[in-house]
This record gives structure tokens, sequence and C-alpha cells, in this order.
């Protein structure tokens, strides 16, 4: 995957992300808009930042997920997204 600078929204959301959080979590952690969140979950998803686990059974279903649900998983940093944390912590 490609190196990709983040924005401070996707950094703050990954930050939340170092254990499985559903989508109210970061919400409520973060202050931002759930527009932005989901957008930004989607990006990082793509990235390689974040894995998708099904709510109920904790599973690992990405990248085979209904992004139109998004508040029926939990959501936590891959090894990429945690490194891409420890080299840009600040």
């Amino acid at each position: 995957m490609a190196k990709t600078k983040l924005t401070s929204s996707e950094t703050a959301i990954l930050r939340e992300l170092i254990f499985p959080e559903t989508v109210d979590h970061i919400v409520s952690e973060t202050g931002l808009p759930f527009g932005a969140i989901r957008d930004d979950l989607m990006k990082m998803i793509n990235y390689g930042y974040i894995e998708v686990y099904d709510e109920a059974s904790l599973r690992l279903v990405s990248p085979f997920y209904d992004s139109d649900n998004i508040r029926s998983f939990t959501y936590k940093a891959t090894k990429s997204g945690l490194k891409y944390i420890q080299t840009h912590a600040f």
C-alpha cells in the first residue's frame, strides 16, 4: 500500500482504534460528525489502516462489509495503522 499522509480527523479516529471500537464510541470520543467519520473510516479501510469486525461475533469481515450499515460493525487499527500512529506521534 502506498504511503499516505492522513488528515487530522483520520489520525484522531485511528488513535481511538487500538482496541475494537464502535462508530458511536468514535463519535463520542472525537467529537467529529458521523458523516465525516464514515468517510474517513472507508478511506482508511481502503488504505489498509483499519480492519472491520462483525459486532456480534467479533469475526473479521473486511473487506466484505456493508458500508451502508457501518454502525453494525466494530473497527480496529491494523498493524500498518498502529505503525502510522507510532511514527506520527506528537
